[in-house]
């Protein structure tokens, strides 16, 4: 391959929470790279994922949805999600086609000329509504801010998503590229096995617990067989959660070991012991150690 022909950059997807930006970011790069969940702000930090479109190499950058902050936990994943969107090469403003322009979107809006790159607008789950609501919306969106192009896609079917990347290729600047060609994330797999595990509590008790509940992982121990020892504590804020993600006589628990054990074992390519523990820990979130672990920058004020 020749090095002149290669194209390496940037793109930050970004929009309001629950807009489709881990669906479609797992879907661009082919694997699973962020976890995906019903609700709302389940992204914290800044995730990404790394596709090939020919001779260019595209690292997308999953950002936590943008919303008004009101917790410190909040202040610091909007923060994250507006610093990847100023260091890409280019910002996808991923909106869900069956939602109206609200406050959330006005405000992004409001702030995207500041970023001088191009912009693309990506109306995501197209098949839930009908086509002349669509480009409605498109046009409505592109008389705020003219837009350098218009995609209109599901990011769940994967309908529309080849064309975006093919597009997004074209304007990767010329460069070497950044991770090795079978690399799809520069997450560690620690990492991706905390959130992993943390998706499955968000399926299974999606209403019952807060947002803020969070999953680290201990101890990633390789064992003489080749497998994987994985120790990870769940930390919830008070002992009412506790009993819920335990769940009577352990059920629970053991539900979301399964279905993490399985999915962590995919992305390890190995076989997985995994041992799940929960623990209270209040008032986690004002702790500057927590953010560090998360890849955020811890908000003073």
């Amino acid at each position: 391959m020749s090095e002149a022909q290669e194209r390496c950059g940037f793109v930050a997807l970004i929009g309001a929470p629950n807009a489709g930006k881990s669906t479609l970011i797992n879907a661009l790069v082919g694997a699973k790279v962020a976890i995906v969940s019903r609700k709302v702000q389940t992204t914290r930090a800044l995730v990404r994922g790394i596709a090939l479109e020919g001779k260019t190499q595209i690292i997308f950058v999953d950002t936590p949805g943008i919303f008004a902050p009101k917790r410190r936990l909040d202040r610091a994943m909007v923060t994250a999600a507006w610093g990847g969107a100023g260091d890409a090469d280019a910002i996808a403003l991923l909106v869900d086609a069956g939602r109206h322009i609200d406050e959330e979107l006005e405000a992004i809006l409001a702030k995207l000329p500041d970023i001088r790159k191009p912009k693309f607008l990506v109306l995501n789950k197209i098949d839930t509504v009908p086509k002349e609501s669509l480009l409605e919306l498109a046009a409505k969106l592109n008389e705020k801010l003219p837009f350098d192009q218009t995609f209109m896609i599901s990011a769940l079917k994967e309908y529309g998503v080849e064309t975006l990347r093919s597009k997004l290729a074209e304007l990767m600047p010329v460069g070497p590229w950044l991770y090795p060609e079978d690399q799809v994330s520069d997450a560690p797999l620690r990492s991706l096995a905390a959130e992993i595990t943390r998706e499955k509590i968000f399926e299974r008790l999606h209403d019952e617990l807060p947002y803020q509940i969070t999953v680290e992982t201990d101890q990633w121990k390789e064992m003489p067989d080749g497998s994987a020892r994985i120790e990870q504590t769940i930390f919830v804020t008070r002992d009412g959660q506790k009993k819920i993600v335990i769940g009577e006589q352990g059920r629970m628990l053991k539900s979301i070991g399964t279905a993490a054990r399985k999915e962590i074992a995919e992305a390890a390519e190995t076989k997985v012991h995994l041992f799940l523990f929960v623990k209270v820990r209040e008032n986690w979130a004002d702790d500057p150690e927590r953010y560090r672990e998360m890849g955020l920058e811890f908000p003073k004020n």
